[in-house]
């Protein structure tokens, strides 16, 4: 196999991967985020010192983080509780949620 061969194949692999990534349906992922507030809040920013903002993450990191909080791969009292239950469907969702809302960074000053 040519080197050109093996780089067009592996940027065909990364597509796919790129494309799985964004399947989630952000306004079903708003809905399912009602669940998340408490802690997250729906727009995505922490009310809790120790709870992460959402908002903004890229997508393949929340299915991921989502993922292994499910399957116990990651250890958290409350996430793994509350993620236990979750689809594949609907961590896609709440993933494509959070990472549809904007952040915007300000330099202090």
């Amino acid at each position: 196999m040519t080197p050109a061969r093996l780089i067009a194949g592996l940027l065909c692999g990364l597509a796919v991967v790129s494309t799985e990534a964004g399947a989630g349906d952000a306004k079903a992922g708003r809905k399912s985020a009602i669940a998340c507030q408490t802690c997250h809040g729906l727009d995505g920013v922490s009310k809790l010192p120790e709870a992460p903002n959402l908002s903004g993450q890229v997508e393949p990191y929340l299915v991921k983080a989502l993922t292994e909080y499910r399957d116990g791969v990651r250890r958290n009292e409350i996430m793994n509780v509350v993620a236990k239950p979750l689809s594949d469907g609907e961590i896609a969702d709440l993933a494509a949620y959070y990472a549809s809302i904007q952040v915007d960074v300000l330099p202090p000053g």
